[in-house]
């Protein structure tokens, strides 16, 4: 399978999918108006979300939908996965309006195209899925000869022409809204389950409504896992900059299936924020399995920094990236070995990212070592042998790399950069042979809300490391050492570097929904909690469920109004099982395969 880099530069792809790697600019998008709002160019970066009541109740949708917009919402989404569905959105529309709310609605669409033409008729902006709009996904394997291909995209133009052709006449925006769970089996075969599938997916409906004189799109990459939706959102605008200066769409941001509590909140802060410092989106939605309105002030305080945050100027002109830009790999540092707490600590290679703390954490949580289980600090700051470096400073980057062997190496504190950008530099600047230590923040903890640091911290750790840069961590924006060590190992889990739980890929409640997601995922989770390095897919319908089992080890979906379907990897293995017995199949499931230990 080709990747996304190699294909990249067959393509004519420029080397960056941002105006600078190491200084902030926001990409420049078209406007595009969705109702009274407008979303791109230099508007705030807005904030959506989306119900979860029952799209045929018309009361609860109306009471949950103004419940967002009073939250601070500014754009909510309902599904509507049948025809009927679709034409209820006329009552609830009409309902909101009597009640003086004006937020614009967005229909979601799966599998129906006649439901995506009822409901153009009566929102402002219509989701479809490139996927399975017009489309299937039943993991079939072929090959596609060309004229096959050239044929099945025949047929889409004809099922996805009508909905255009409304959408422009109404003046209803569009969003062409890829997912890594529900790629069709056409991209499937010729791109695999890819970044580069999901970004041709979406440019292959693009390029019909282009033919049709329409524009008022916006794109997005979504994917539970924070390295394949940063990379598909990077390769997507690098692909837009190579179609031309027109094809300027804006940018909504998500990371699919985050999941609840605080893992949740970290992996959309990887996903979402580590896009936003590129310079990347134009509106976002946090994804959550809670209560939608609890999405809203996490999406607040990941845009907040960005609504004031001014281009700069970029210090340096002639450094370019030495990492890949849209196929993760892990920057190849040599071994060095160091003395930790309690055991040796091997950093750099292929080598486990170790967590490193200053002394006062250390003595803070040592009385209760025994109690942190693997929350426990494996470094002491003071006593590594650490090279400080300023990366702007050509001297003291020609001091480290002219030493013998490998050092550990991190920006000095005072750096006239912000850390992302400091720490490419860095990485760019110095001998690959030397290991890196990141740190979140160039100054000490500060007063401030737990969210703000627990969403700092990962925007800047998560996104270095899912550039593949970092041997070792610091987080220092959380001044209270035992959740700072919680929040600094539950961001290694959410990049995926260092998996040392159970991980779940939990889908947010919708109108689709077929089981309580909440109440589901609180059982599994008492069950399974202490399964480390098992991941398992908590799905209430099949729109994104199949798909993202291939990201799991073990999935929970719901096929039917009270019934389940239980998976391995993406094979559904059984069905039809009662809710009430479903978990405790699930067990059974995950023992069958070996991969069950009895908690402690």
């Amino acid at each position: 399978m080709i990747s996304a880099g190699d294909a990249a530069a067959k393509m004519g792809v420029p080397l960056c999918y941002a105006a600078d790697l190491f200084s902030y600019t926001r990409r420049l998008s078209r406007e595009v108006k969705v109702g009274r709002l407008s979303f791109g160019a230099a508007n705030p970066i807005r904030i959506q979300s989306m119900i979860t009541s029952d799209t045929m109740d018309t009361a609860a949708c109306v009471a949950q939908t103004i419940c967002l917009a009073e939250a601070g919402c500014e754009m909510v989404r309902i599904t509507a996965p049948t025809v009927k569905d679709a034409v209820n959105l006329r009552t609830i529309r009409t309902e909101l309006n009597a009640r003086g709310c004006t937020v614009p609605l967005v229909a979601d669409i799966h599998f129906k195209p006649e439901a995506a033409m009822e409901a153009a008729k009566w929102v402002e902006k219509v989701r479809i899925n490139p996927g399975n709009f017009a489309d299937s996904k039943k993991f079939n394997v072929r090959d596609y000869t060309d004229n096959e291909y050239a044929a099945e995209l025949e047929r889409i133009r004809e099922r996805f022409t009508p909905l255009v052709i409304l959408c422009k006449e109404r003046g209803v925006a569009l969003r062409i809204g890829t997912n890594h769970g529900s790629l069709s089996d056409r991209i499937m075969n010729r791109f695999g389950d890819s970044p580069l599938g999901m970004v041709e997916s979406a440019l292959e409906f693009s390029r019909i409504a282009r033919d049709l004189d329409f524009h008022q799109m916006i794109f997005s990459m979504k994917a539970s896992n924070p390295k394949v939706m940063i990379a598909a959102y990077r390769l997507l605008v690098a692909r837009l900059e190579v179609e031309g200066p027109d094809w300027n769409y804006p940018i909504h941001l998500g990371v699919t299936e985050a999941g609840d509590g605080e893992d949740g909140r970290i992996k959309s802060a990887i996903g979402i924020g580590s896009l936003l410092s590129d310079g990347i989106g134009d509106t976002v939605r946090v994804s959550l399995t809670e209560d939608s309105e609890h999405e809203i002030p996490v999406a607040r305080a990941l845009v907040a920094p960005f609504e004031v945050r001014t281009a700069v100027i970029s210090p340096v002109s002639d450094i370019k990236p030495n990492w890949p830009l849209f196929d993760y790999q892990r920057r190849a540092s040599e071994r060095i070995a160091l003395e930790g707490i309690t055991r040796p600590i091997s950093l750099g290679g292929t080598e486990t990212v170790a967590v490193v703390v200053p002394r006062r954490v250390d003595e803070a949580v040592a009385h209760k070592r025994a109690g942190l289980g693997d929350y426990q600090p494996e470094l002491i700051l003071e006593d590594l042998p650490l090279v400080e470096v300023d990366p702007l400073s050509e001297e003291e980057v020609e001091d480290v790399n002219a030493v013998t062997g490998s050092r550990l190496v991190t920006v000095r504190d005072g750096v006239a950069l912000d850390p992302i950008a400091a720490f490419r530099l860095l990485a760019a600047r110095i001998d690959a042979r030397h290991p890196i230590l990141l740190k979140d923040t160039f100054s000490p903890a500060t007063d401030g809300e737990f969210l703000d640091h627990l969403l700092f911290s990962a925007t800047v750790l998560g996104s270095l490391l899912c550039d593949g840069i970092g041997d070792a961590i610091l987080l220092r924006s959380e001044e209270a050492p035992g959740q700072s060590l919680r929040l600094a190992y539950n961001i290694l889990q959410a990049a995926g570097v260092r998996i040392f739980k159970t991980d779940y890929v939990a889908c947010p409640s919708c109108g689709r929904t077929l089981f309580n997601l909440q109440e589901t995922t609180t059982r599994i989770k008492a069950s399974t909690s202490h399964l480390k390095g098992v991941r398992i897919a908590i799905m209430g319908c099949i729109v994104n469920g199949p798909g993202e089992m291939a990201d799991a080890d073990f999935g929970y979906v719901g096929g039917a109004p009270g019934k389940v379907n239980l998976y391995v990897g993406k094979q559904a293995v059984k069905f039809n099982i009662p809710e009430g017995d479903a978990v405790e199949r699930l067990v059974d499931l995950i023992r069958e395969h070996g991969k069950w230990v009895e908690p402690v």
